[in-house]
């Protein structure tokens, strides 16, 4: 049988009254800045992914609607340069983050679609713009149309507190989205 080994005596710690708040408080909730990243990067990746799927699947074959629908790195491009007006694919790929020739696959296929056109850069021979067809203008129309007949139906099921919260996060969330 084996003694019991001792040694040095210490004192049990004290514990402070309360302890120090080592993860910063969202103002007004109880939870803190982590926990919250959680739940919004949670919830806006379901509601992305759900948004996601009202389309119809890339690369399937055309259809009575026309060709399948644009890849979302397509679809982002697309929609980048209507929204920013004309871009060089250099400012294109800056934009989007991602590198030049991978852009130049994404470009030659919108363009071989009719959704993109090239042009010659106003000051600089030796660059083109991009612009977006009437075509691709109204493909990114009918792809946002669709999308937000789906949120603003399932928006009516919301209470108007509900939606008046949302009204007010939506700024909020596009600035986090920006930064």
């Amino acid at each position: 049988m084996t003694a019991p080994m001792t040694g040095p005596k210490t004192e049990p710690a004290t514990e402070p009254a309360t302890e120090p708040e080592t993860e910063p408080k969202i103002r007004g909730r109880g939870e803190s800045a982590p926990g919250l990243a959680e739940e919004l990067r949670i919830s806006i990746a379901r509601l992305s992914r759900r948004l996601r799927t009202l389309r119809r699947p890339a690369g399937g074959a055309s259809g009575a609607d026309g060709p399948a629908p644009l890849t979302l790195t397509q679809f982002a491009a697309l929609a980048a340069i209507e929204r920013h007006g004309s871009m060089t694919p250099r400012e294109l790929a800056d934009h989007e983050k991602v590198q030049p020739p991978s852009m130049t696959r994404v470009i030659a296929f919108l363009e071989e679609r009719g959704l993109v056109a090239r042009s010659p850069h106003p000051t600089d021979g030796r660059q083109v713009v991009l612009n977006a067809t009437e075509a691709g203008s109204e493909l990114l129309a009918d792809e946002r149309r669709r999308k937000e007949a789906w949120l603003a139906r399932r928006l009516t099921e919301l209470t108007d507190d509900e939606r008046e919260i949302l009204r007010r996060a939506a700024p909020i969330i596009d600035k986090l989205s920006r930064s």
